[in-house]
């Protein structure tokens, strides 16, 4: 099934035919390439929602958030994580790689022991070719995560694509196993900062309740920022008020 933003993008494009053999030739370039601007913003934006529904916040009246770990399990940063998150008396959603999972599966095991939520990350987290994988490529990185974590007794129901990077076949494919693709409302750009401060002052400035923060662990994230920045972040929650929690489905927004 072609969704419709790419159905709308294919018909502009026969129309930009027509219209340049009539002798309409500006206003054919217009139709042949104005809707792609249109389609790579919902692929590349990950808030964006033309490709299907995405989860960028929670409904909440009170001062909580949701504090989202993507790129584990890690043998050396989850266990910390895990100490930290306790310490602070907060809850976390572990976005895991399947590949790394399947390699840890002790790991995932005890994010669930400890009170906190395991979801879908895909199988091998392919940034730079998920936006045009095959619609094959799309379903056998779900699939193989499934049935990872489900030899861990875990059926996650949250999914994030890599880098909030989405592809034409993911809305259809997600639906089809009942998982729904979660955004963020604030990033602190751990991967690429490497002052674990200026990642918790970034966060922190868009803390609002409701808010879904994006933070990572494992080797993608600088050892000067590993831990720390996450630590900082929960610090300043707690100074501030703030509780992460796990929402409920019906909060989603």
């Amino acid at each position: 099934m072609t969704c419709p933003l790419v159905a709308i993008s294919l018909a502009c494009k026969a129309i930009a035919v027509l219209l340049w053999f009539l002798g309409y030739r500006w206003v054919a370039v217009v139709f042949f390439f104005g809707p792609d601007f249109f389609l790579l913003y919902a692929l590349f934006v990950p808030s964006a929602q033309g490709l299907g529904p995405v989860i960028t916040r929670f409904q909440t009246d009170r001062k909580e958030v949701w504090l989202t770990i993507d790129d584990g399990p890690d043998e050396q940063d989850t266990p910390r994580i895990l100490d930290l998150i306790d310490r602070y008396g907060a809850k976390a959603t572990f976005f895991v790689i399947g590949e790394r999972a399947a390699r840890h599966p002790d790991l995932v095991a005890e994010i669930k022991r400890r009170g906190n939520e395991v979801a879908h990350h895909t199988q091998t987290h392919p940034v730079a070719l998920f936006w045009c994988a095959s619609r094959f490529r799309v379903r056998r990185e779900l699939d193989d995560a499934l049935k990872v974590l489900a030899g861990a007794g875990i059926r996650p129901r949250w999914f994030r694509s890599p880098v909030g990077i989405k592809n034409i076949h993911l809305s259809e494919a997600l639906k089809e196993r009942q998982l729904a693709a979660v955004a963020w409302s604030v990033r602190g750009c751990d991967t690429v900062c490497r002052d674990p401060e200026r990642v918790k002052a970034r966060i922190m400035r868009g803390v609002k309740p409701g808010a879904i923060l994006l933070v990572h662990e494992g080797a993608g994230v600088s050892p000067r920022v590993r831990i720390r920045a996450i630590e900082g972040v929960l610090s300043a929650l707690k100074a501030s008020g703030y509780a992460c929690v796990l929402p409920d489905p019906g909060q989603m927004r």
